[in-house]
C-alpha cells in the first residue's frame, strides 16, 4: 500500500459517510465547504468560484478556520489556457488541504506542489483512456465523471466506467454522476467507489451560492427537464433546459478556452447547470440537513440487502 493511499484510508475513516460534496461552479463557497466538512463529509470547491486572488485567499482563510478539523479540498483547472494555476497553488500550499482534484488536463502540473504540503491529487476523468493517463502522470486516485453528472459530465455509464478503471487500476477511486440518495452512494460503493461525488442534491442548500433563480429551477425540476449540450463551454455539460435556452450564447464556443473563467462576460456565467438526480430536490435545505438525510437512507439501504 502506497502512503497515498494510507492517507485517502485515514481520511475515509474520517468520515460519517463515505461522500464529497462536489465542486460546483459559481454555487460552492465557503460556507458550503464548512458545512460539508463539519457534517462529515469532504467540503470541495473550485479555485476559479473566486473572482480574484483576493477573494481566493479570503475564501481558503475562512475555510480553514471553519472546517473544524473536517476533511475539505480544491478543484483546480490545469487546461494549458487558465493562467491562474500556478498562484492558486501558491495559495493552497500553507493552508494544506486534504487533496485537489485537477480538472480539464494532465495533473503532471500540479503534482510538486500538492505532494509538498502532502496533499493528495486526484485527476477528474471520465474515460478510460484519460485514466490510464492520469495515473501514468504520477496521480494519487481517479475522480470518474460518470453519465449524468451536472456540469461538465461523463459519457460512460458508472457500471460501465467504473468497471473498466477497475480492470488496471486498484487505487483511490472517487465516482460521481446522478447520485442524489444514500442508495446511490452504496450503489456506487458496490460498483468500486471508494469514495461517491455528491452535487445536485446540495445545489439548493441554503449554504449555496447559486442564484434565487437557479435554485427555484432546481427545485421545480426532474430529469426530463436536463440537456446535455457542449453548446456553451466547448465540453459536453449537462445544463437546465429551460437555462439553456434562454442563454445559449449565439453560434456557440469556437474552442475550449478558460482563460477568463473568472471574468463576468463568459456565457456560461448565466446558463444554470444541475444533474440528472435533481428530482431529489423538492426544497431548501441546510447542508447538515442533506447529509443527515444521506446518511439514513445509506444506513437503510445497507440494512436492506443484508436481510
Amino acid at each position: 500500500m502506497t502512503s497515498g493511499s494510507r492517507r485517502f484510508d485515514a481520511l475515509l475513516a474520517s468520515l460519517q459517510i463515505p461522500v464529497m460534496a462536489a465542486p460546483m461552479f459559481l454555487v460552492s463557497g465557503t460556507e458550503m465547504v464548512t458545512a460539508a466538512a463539519r457534517s462529515g463529509v469532504v467540503g470541495t470547491f473550485p479555485a476559479a468560484n473566486a473572482r480574484t486572488i483576493d477573494d481566493l485567499s479570503a475564501m481558503i482563510a475562512g475555510i480553514t478556520e471553519g472546517v473544524d478539523g473536517g476533511a475539505w479540498g480544491v478543484n483546480l483547472i490545469v487546461h494549458r489556457t487558465y493562467d491562474r494555476l500556478d498562484t492558486e497553488l501558491a495559495l493552497l500550499r500553507e493552508a494544506a488541504p486534504d487533496l485537489v482534484i485537477t480538472a480539464l488536463g494532465t495533473p503532471q502540473r500540479a503534482l510538486e506542489a500538492v505532494h509538498g504540503w502532502g496533499g493528495l491529487i486526484f485527476a477528474d476523468i471520465n474515460t478510460p483512456e484519460q485514466a490510464r493517463r492520469a495515473i501514468a502522470a504520477g496521480a494519487d486516485g481517479l475522480a470518474a465523471v460518470c453519465s449524468g453528472a451536472g456540469g461538465h459530465t461523463g459519457r460512460y455509464s458508472p457500471f460501465a466506467l467504473i468497471a473498466a478503471i477497475r480492470e488496471f487500476w486498484d487505487g483511490p477511486l472517487i465516482a460521481g454522476g446522478a447520485v442524489s440518495s444514500g442508495a446511490g452512494i452504496l450503489a456506487m460503493r458496490v460498483l468500486g467507489a471508494d469514495l461517491v461525488t455528491v452535487g445536485t442534491r446540495l445545489l439548493a442548500t441554503a449554504e449555496s451560492r447559486a442564484a434565487d433563480g437557479h435554485r427555484r429551477m432546481v427545485i421545480d425540476a426532474t430529469i426530463a427537464d436536463i440537456t446535455t449540450s457542449d453548446s456553451v463551454t466547448g465540453v459536453p455539460a449537462n445544463w437546465l433546459t429551460e437555462s439553456l435556452h434562454r442563454h445559449r450564447p449565439a453560434g456557440g464556443p469556437t474552442g475550449i478556452d478558460f482563460s477568463g473563467v473568472v471574468a463576468d462576460s463568459k456565457a456560461w456565467r448565466d446558463v444554470w447547470s444541475a444533474g440528472e438526480g435533481v428530482g431529489a430536490v423538492r426544497a431548501t435545505e441546510s447542508v447538515a440537513e442533506v447529509v443527515s438525510a444521506l446518511a439514513a437512507e445509506y444506513d437503510a439501504a445497507l440494512a436492506s440487502i443484508a436481510r
